[in-house]
């Protein structure tokens, strides 16, 4: 017996959603971002204030948006996708140096051993949700091997997830290989999605819809380096802060929105990529990854139990480093130089948070659970309130 009627329903819905996505991989920078509503922050952001200001460095999504109604385990809803991030757009299979940091760690990030252990990244980085960690990974070896851009004839990829199962039919493992391979083939240099796009695109965080959201500080330093953060972010309730202003906790407490019970406890994820195309260390991204925490926590984000809290760096500096001979000659910046690094981390880190919440959509998912975006009014009325509002 052939599929049902329903079945195909999704299918085309999926692959609708997933052709007029990369049709127009521009669609989510047509709405406004936090520095667009008059959100003020500190730091100044290179052209595209994204991970992509940082040269080389590629971002592609795939998003699946299909169905309404009842959870049907595997027919739907489904509200997923996948974001791959490639360091070396132009070279995918020149390992860079990189180091990762578990804030908390009720997650997964792949691979992190081996960065750990070795002091390389060596291929793409994914985030996806919670049960396609498995998926996402194979895929990635398949597409390196097909691509002839695996390393050492092996591939230990880093994918990390955070969990979308309350908009989600999660356990109807909706992604897929080919939704991985397109996100990968069609990242790009310029301006990234961001929202309800890709991994994110059924994230909730700080009482609100979440998702993906990037930023970036550039000019840094005597060479004028480049820090970009790319979030996938999925953490905390209801007590967003924004230009250190409690707006969460505002909005509900004035009863603008109704949250909902999600929205409760705290619990979530948050997975966070940066990048620099300054000649860092392995030890130095390290410390660089640590200080993507203090951004979460100028967000209101507490890091508690429930959440999976896992962050990496690289350095798209010293190329060639990995290849196989006896010796490699690298640069790198020193401990005088590294403290405009770390305060660059921590201001693009909470930028791209709120251009999560800003970018944002109310999504209704399975069994009608529906989570709220941040309304750009109030933002901006509370911000007004508290002369935090940049005319």
């Amino acid at each position: 017996m052939g599929p049902s009627i329903s079945r195909l329903f999704f299918r085309f819905t999926i692959l609708f959603v997933l052709s007029s996505l990369l049709a127009s991989p521009a669609i989510a920078q047509e709405k406004p971002r936090a520095r667009d509503l008059g959100v003020p922050f500190d730091g100044v952001p290179g052209p595209l204030n994204a991970i992509t200001d940082v040269a080389g460095v590629r971002v592609g999504h795939t998003t699946l948006i299909a169905g309404e109604g009842p959870l049907r385990v595997g027919e739907g809803p489904v509200r997923t996708g996948v974001t791959a991030i490639l360091p070396r757009g132009d070279d995918p299979g020149d390992p860079v140096f990189a180091g990762w940091f578990a804030l908390n760690g009720n997650g997964e990030m792949t691979g992190t051993t081996w960065v750990e252990e070795s002091g390389f990244l060596e291929g793409p980085i994914a985030i996806t949700n919670t049960h396609s960690v498995g998926v996402v990974r194979d895929s990635i070896i398949a597409w390196q091997v097909e691509n002839g851009t695996t390393f050492q004839n092996f591939s230990l990829p880093v994918v990390g997830e955070t969990y979308d199962g309350a908009l989600n039919d999660i356990n109807g493992f909706h992604v897929k290989a080919e939704h991985v391979v397109s996100a990968l083939d069609t990242a790009s240099s310029g301006p990234v999605p961001e929202g309800n796009v890709g991994g994110g695109t059924a994230m909730r965080c700080l009482g609100f819809k979440c998702g993906i959201g990037t930023s970036s500080r550039s000019g840094l330093g005597t060479d004028n380096y480049t820090v970009g953060v790319l979030v996938q972010a999925n953490f905390g309730a209801g007590v967003a802060t924004i230009a250190g202003v409690p707006v969460g906790r505002i909005i509900r407490e004035e009863g603008d929105i109704a949250l909902g019970e999600m929205e409760e406890g705290g619990r979530g994820s948050i997975i966070i990529v940066v990048a620099t195309d300054a000649p860092l260390l392995p030890h130095q991204l390290k410390r660089i990854a640590r200080r993507a925490s203090l951004g979460v926590a100028r967000t209101g984000g507490i890091s508690s139990n429930g959440s999976g809290d896992i962050f990496i760096a690289f350095s798209t500096a010293n190329p060639g480093a990995a290849r196989g001979r006896p010796t490699a000659d690298v640069s790198f910046v020193s401990n005088f130089e590294i403290s405009r690094l770390f305060v660059a981390t921590v201001e693009a880190t909470e930028e791209a948070i709120i251009n999560a919440l800003v970018a944002a959509e109310t999504m209704v998912g399975r069994d009608g659970n529906r989570s709220e975006a941040l309304p750009h009014d109030r933002l901006q009325d509370i911000l007004r309130r508290y002369n935090r509002l940049v005319n």
